[in-house]
């Protein structure tokens, strides 16, 4: 009852507010523009046979574009020098002081190391030209030769970006390694590309004490530096030779380079390790043409302000997608302040209570994200929604709907902003004005969430390792949620009938197929793997070409929307196809859920999901439910508990119906899984894609038994 007063009182206020603002509001901010941008066509659609369908952008070059054409900067090496010469004395590269860690005493009475930290501390361009002229220097001089690989193994920071510029300036292809990819996946890697140096960080070089019994050919490491701990570099192989980063450099600036092997745009720049959601981890040949071709698009798609903007790093290096993102804002005057998701925000776990996040010190404007990042976020605020009081639950829910559909009009809503929004917005510095999401597909809700809380301009793109990270992306005038938007200016696509899988560019309302992509951005092919790259690359009309394997539906304004993956689709019994990764998308946003894998047996009519769950909702169930002892019992007796079982299958059920899943692809039955699924388990790739031969293996027998019944 007090709820249905609170929510009358809010309606009849803004009822009056809207009457009384509406005519300056219309007058203002003009919202048919918008609705008539958003609608507008986007791409050249022509047939090319009875099972293709050719899909051509109408956007056309920006001036970023236009520049790297008419100058003819075609090499990496060539973009940083142009930025280097524009915006000399202009802050390039930032990473926050960490002044000092402590001991802090939590409720329970366990104590936790915590970071004291202070402001961030700047390179202007000038000074990271200098130092990665002194590490490209310093290379040479420990023998390194142009177009022979160095390895880079450590966590997004300065220094990885310092690095991988001196290596672009004396022509040495860099291997980029995941800092979360298990030793076994690094040792690959590192013998498959026959490295001899490789760069890592005070935290990983411990794992070489096992990884060089396994890397014969690796002479050097170079460590960047922790700031507040001294690295022990005792106890590994004697014969390796180990440097510390500020050593090198000063090594560097003593060195003189007699002959420069500066690249041209054929050479390889950069050997990307997927992640292997699917096997052994694949390196993906990428040349600065490629990587070049991607900055084209990029800079085409992101409307950015070099004397604004800030961008904040924190995604891995090692991914194409952060790469090129900020290549990006390098070759556009955008300066990059570092964080870590353990310093991000003033909640995180490394920060110490009271003190202020990355992100409340830095306060970006710009960042990427992937689609696991955001939903974090839609749960966090969703929990502390759900914990708060009747008023403030009502509040947010009004000011949602409200924001909402005066969103989809076309209007902004700046009052409800200051008044309700202020302070979500403020999770990640107040200021954040664009976010480009891509790695996986975004969910409409999460995407509406963070477009109504955190950042009106939330565009969704879609590209993968072999694509440079380029493919399409949503407009920035699109007010849509869960498309990819159309073709990047680049590259061009091909939807390709499936019939296997009952997709054909025939369907109606939209056709719909394979999508394949080409253009300039499009990888070689795979590192010493020949019979991969016949598999998955092939030209046609004088264009490289690459099969995604990914299911694309091309909508009436000539945007994609990505449906299924043709590895992910299983056909069940009663002749239902399954799209696994489809119906893992939308429950993974059920509050229950922290990751979730779904199983499809052939042989049945039902699914099954292995859930890993959200510890503090599930508990929270237990106790609605009146599980006696639930602060007693073991982990493992409480998930295995039926009638605990039976409340997370129903809370399932009622998400996905919600998300309009249809009856077949929501699980029947489920396992709730004890352990939290990493990359040292091998049971998510580096990249945090679920890996499902592997979990299918560790819980086959618990699978086989649910089936039994």
């Amino acid at each position: 009852m007090e709820n249905a007063y609170l929510l009358s009182a809010f309606k009849t206020i803004s009822f009056i507010y809207d009457v009384i603002t509406y005519p300056v509001y219309l007058i203002l901010q003009q919202p048919w523009n918008k609705k008539h941008k958003s609608k507008q066509i986007k791409s050249d659609i022509t047939k090319f046979d009875d099972h293709t369908i050719i899909i051509k952008t109408l956007s056309k070059p920006t001036s970023n574009h236009l520049t790297l054409v008419k100058d003819k900067i075609d090499t990496l090496q060539k973009v940083f020098q142009y930025a280097v010469n524009k915006y000399a004395y202009s802050y390039c590269l930032g990473t926050r002081d960490v002044l000092a860690e402590e001991d802090e005493v939590q409720r329970n009475g366990r104590i936790f190391k915590k970071y004291v930290m202070g402001d961030y501390r700047w390179m202007t361009f000038t000074e990271v030209d200098k130092a990665s002229d002194h590490f490209g220097n310093a290379l040479v001089s420990l023998g390194q030769k142009p177009k022979e690989n160095i390895a880079i193994f450590a966590e997004t920071r300065a220094e990885w970006m310092i690095s991988v510029q001196g290596c672009f300036k004396q022509n040495i292809p860099v291997v980029t390694l995941y800092a979360t990819l298990g030793e076994d996946a690094i040792a690959h890697g590192i013998n498959e590309t026959e490295v001899t140096i490789v760069i890592t960080s005070h935290d990983l070089l411990p794992k070489f004490k096992k990884i060089l019994q396994l890397t014969p050919r690796v002479k050097t490491l170079i460590y960047m530096e922790d700031q507040l701990a001294k690295t022990n570099t005792s106890g590994y192989k004697d014969e390796v030779e180990i440097i510390s980063f500020k050593s090198v450099l000063k090594r560097g600036s003593e060195y003189t380079v007699t002959e420069n092997h500066l690249p041209i745009k054929s050479d390889i720049a950069i050997v990307m390790y997927t992640s292997g959601s699917t096997g052994t981890p694949k390196g993906v040949n990428l040349s600065h043409t490629n990587l070049i071709s991607t900055l084209k698009a990029f800079t085409d798609a992101i409307n950015i302000d070099y004397k604004r903007d800030v961008f904040m790093g924190y995604l891995p290096l090692a991914h194409v997608f952060e790469l090129l993102g900020e290549l990006a804002c390098l070759l556009c005057g955008i300066r990059i302040g570092y964080s870590t998701p353990l310093t991000m925000i003033d909640t995180s776990s490394k920060i110490k209570r009271g003190t202020k996040g990355d992100a409340a010190v830095l306060r970006p404007t710009l960042m990427t994200a992937v689609p696991l990042i955001l939903d974090r976020i839609y749960k966090g605020i969703n929990e502390k929604v759900s914990s708060g009081t009747t008023f403030q639950k009502t509040l947010f829910k009004f000011a949602f709907e409200y924001k909402r559909k005066w969103m989809e009009r076309g209007f902004q809503t700046p009052l409800i902003n200051m008044l309700v929004f202020k302070k979500t917005s403020a999770l990640l510095g107040g200021r954040i004005r664009f976010i480009l999401c891509g790695g996986a597909p975004l969910s409409p809700e999460t995407h509406t969430l963070i477009k109504i809380c955190l950042c009106e301009n939330v565009q969704q793109g879609y590209g993968l390792t072999e694509t440079s990270s380029c493919g399409s992306a949503m407009s920035r005038d699109d007010m849509s949620t869960g498309r990819v938007g159309a073709p990047l200016t680049v590259n061009d696509f091909m939807l390709v009938s499936w019939e296997e899988g009952s997709y054909r560019i025939t369907d109606k309302p939209f056709p719909r197929g394979e999508l394949i992509i080409g253009g300039d951005n499009i990888s070689p092919g795979y590192y010493k793997n020949p019979e991969k790259t016949k598999e998955e690359f092939f030209e046609k009309d004088g264009k490289w070409w690459f099969k995604t394997g990914d299911i694309g539906q091309l909508e009436a304004d000539g945007a994609i929307k990505i449906i299924d993956r043709k590895k992910d689709l299983v056909k069940l019994q009663g002749g239902e196809y399954v799209s696994l990764g489809k119906v893992e998308s939308q429950l993974k946003t059920c509050p229950v859920v922290d990751n979730i894998c779904i199983y499809g047996n052939p042989f049945h009519m039902y699914t099954i999901a292995l859930v890993v769950p959200n510890r503090h909702h599930l508990i929270d169930m237990a106790k609605k439910l009146n599980i006696e002892n639930v602060n007693e019992i073991s982990i493992e007796e409480l998930f295995s508990n039926k009638e605990l079982e039976k409340a997370v299958v129903d809370e399932l059920a009622v998400h996905g119906r919600k998300n309009k899943l249809e009856r077949f692809e929501i699980p029947t039955a489920i396992i709730i899984c004890n352990d939290v699924w990493t990359p040292d388990n091998n049971l998510v790739t580096a990249a945090f894609k679920i890996k499902r031969r592997e979990i299918y293996d560790k819980y086959k027998v618990q699978i086989d038994n649910l089936y039994q019944f």
